[in-house]
């Protein structure tokens, strides 16, 4: 069985992007995040293209946009 993995959807430059990875870090999830750039697929930035930073994950495609903080995370991932 495939196991999930969180995927951080973003693009190269982008500060919100990087905010969103630190508040992953402060709970101790930075090194089971894959960052995905989009801005290398057409069809990912037309999706997600005004919504990065969004935090996914990659069974369910179910998606946590920005703005979230550290509890939101908690939660999400608790669903």
């Amino acid at each position: 069985m495939e196991q999930t993995q969180l995927l951080l959807l973003g693009t190269e430059g982008c500060h919100l992007c990087e905010v969103a990875f630190k508040v992953l870090a402060n709970i101790g999830l930075a090194e089971h995040i894959v960052l995905i750039d989009i801005a290398d697929d057409e069809k990912m930035v037309e999706q997600f293209g005004e919504r990065i930073p969004v935090l996914q994950d990659s069974l369910t495609k179910e998606c946590l946009n920005w703005p979230f903080d550290e509890q939101q995370v908690i939660e999400w991932l608790d669903n």
